[in-house]
């Protein structure tokens, strides 16, 4: 969507990131055909809810193939510098080549990424300046599917009421509780592990500060000015429309950072 495509060539990434496409795949077919299409046409809940579902695995599907193969903030061979901005430029020790302050070089992708927070095996991809916002709402939306999916699994067996037209010859029907148990204790696993990391993030956000940095503690609170959070979430999301945070399908349009903020990497 008006941004360069960035893939990175790694077989660790691709069978990460092809484990979270199975499991998204496997929840997008089995649970609406074992829970919500039986449901409704029985009459025991709306089509409301299985609007709801697809629009969030709609979403959630759509932040993670956005930011595996965005261009996180890779940095160009021979960058051009204001005359202006030179004294906020360093030098990487690993690649030889001129890079803005915050910026850091991935071993795994092999080149400089323009704020970088980590490298995420999970979207074979580096989280950096200009896809962190579309890792976010990956995680938000990957939250909200897996709690919605355990809540269709506990509700189809202790909630809603049993159903009466059900094809047993059907391999859904004859295997449903074994269905369900996976698709259960994986939205256990997910919701878990991706909770954890949500909030890590938004603590960086809040702070101003990446995963990087805070293993390296080079970020001092003294060292700058610390930013209104608004402003910081700005920032990572391109937009001051909060609503527009919400949305994986749209263009970033990156907001200048003052270089007083910038923290040396």
């Amino acid at each position: 969507m008006g941004r360069r495509i960035h893939f990175v060539v790694d077989p660790q990434g691709w069978c990460c990131m092809g484990l979270i496409i199975f499991v998204w795949l496997y929840n997008t077919i089995f649970i609406p055909k074992v829970i919500l299409f039986p449901h409704y046409e029985e009459g025991h809940i709306s089509v409301l809810a299985i609007l709801c579902y697809y629009f969030c695995s709609l979403f959630c599907i759509a932040s993670l193939l956005r930011a595996s193969v965005a261009d996180p903030g890779k940095l160009p061979e021979n960058p051009k510098i204001p005359i202006t901005e030179r004294e906020y430029w360093e030098l990487c020790n690993k690649c030889n080549m001129m890079r803005p302050k915050r910026s850091h070089h991935c071993s795994r992708c092999g080149h400089c990424v323009r704020r970088m927070d980590h490298h995420c095996p999970w979207i074979n991809n580096c989280v950096g300046e200009d896809n962190h916002w579309l890792f976010l709402q990956l995680c938000f939306y990957t939250q909200i599917l897996s709690s919605y999916t355990l809540i269709l699994d506990f509700c189809h067996y202790y909630y809603f009421f049993p159903l009466k037209k059900e094809n047993w010859d059907v391999f859904v029907f004859r295997h449903e509780l074994a269905l369900l148990r996976i698709s259960a204790f994986m939205g256990l696993i997910i919701l878990g592990g991706i909770s954890g990391l949500f909030y890590t993030q938004l603590m960086g956000i809040f702070t101003d500060t990446t995963s990087i940095e805070k293993m390296s503690n080079c970020c001092e609170d003294i060292s700058r000015p610390r930013k209104p959070w608004q402003q910081t979430f700005s920032e990572v999301f391109g937009t001051h429309w909060k609503i527009l945070w919400f949305i994986p399908f749209r263009q970033r349009q990156p907001l200048r950072v003052p270089y007083h903020f910038a923290n040396h990497v």
